[in-house]
């Protein structure tokens, strides 16, 4: 029983003596950072809208686009595999802070409102909020004259809190406001809502309409713009800082090596500004 009891002391005294290297451990993986746990598992999950072309899309069943390029580059820096998910652009942000991927690396536009919350990478684009109609339209020849009328944009985008601003700042003027806001799940959606009659004009990026309009030449036409000219980046969680820095690292690399203009060149056919830094709102994270 003595023998026993010694036996049995001896193995607590040695899971006691084991236990500092244990927590060691424990420790050690818990600091780790993003990228670590990312390289350890070999691949990184990233949500995407892909309904914005050319930025990203969906095209032979694959997602392609200018933001899914320079996607290939940085998961290719990172030498791990990735998982892109196709998901609607209302449940990118959610589930970005419910930790159902890593990144969401979609066009997402920085404002005041969101930057208190994520955290954003370098921009990627850029664009102006652009007011667009059908090519025979010849009620709307300005921004102003879509007092009255209908107008549709997709639903949490950046976009919408331009429109309702603009609607105030009409019928601060002694207008009618927007007559009613129409909210769709994409842009796409926007598009075909237009062209079909359903709304008056929609409002989207500038970039978007330019390739919208060659795709399908003498249907649309852009009357103005309104709001402030804005930038695109994708999006990680504020803890994640040692993503967002290794993000726009690589970011700048494309930008230095002239490959992030050639991509422009390629699904654009115009530069955009990317700047390294003066692109964040006051209290942005």
């Amino acid at each position: 029983m003595g023998e026993y009891l010694s036996a049995s002391r001896r193995r607590v005294l040695s899971l006691l003596a084991a236990a500092p290297l244990f927590l060691s451990v424990a420790s050690a993986a818990h600091a780790d950072g993003l990228i670590d746990q990312i390289k350890q598992r070999g691949t990184i999950v990233v949500g995407t809208e892909a309904a914005f072309e050319p930025f990203e899309f969906v095209r032979d069943g694959q997602i392609v686009g200018y933001n899914k390029d320079i996607l290939d580059y940085v998961v290719s820096q990172l030498g791990v595999k990735l998982d892109q998910l196709n998901l609607p652009f209302q449940g990118l942000l959610p589930g970005l802070l419910a930790k159902k991927f890593d990144l969401m690396a979609t066009s997402t536009g920085i404002n005041a409102e969101r930057a208190a919350k994520y955290a954003y990478t370098r921009p990627t684009g850029s664009f102006e909020n652009v007011i667009v109609v059908r090519a025979d339209e010849a009620r709307i020849k300005k921004p102003e004259d879509i007092s009255g009328m209908v107008v549709a944009t997709q639903l949490a985008s950046s976009v919408q809190p331009v429109i309702e601003a603009y609607d105030k700042e009409l019928k601060g003027k002694g207008g009618k406001g927007v007559g009613e806001l129409k909210l769709f799940t994409s842009f796409p959606e926007t598009h075909v809502a237009l062209a079909s009659g359903q709304v008056d004009a929609i409002v989207i990026a500038s970039p978007s309409a330019a390739v919208l309009m060659k795709n399908v030449p003498d249907t649309y036409k852009v009357v103005g713009s309104i709001g402030e000219f804005s930038y695109l980046s994708w999006v990680v969680r504020p803890e994640d800082k040692d993503l967002r820095e290794f993000i726009n690292a690589k970011i700048g690399e494309l930008k230095d090596t002239g490959k992030l203009k050639e991509l422009q060149l390629k699904w654009f056919g115009f530069e955009m500004k990317t700047p390294a830094e003066g692109y964040l709102p006051p209290g942005a994270l």
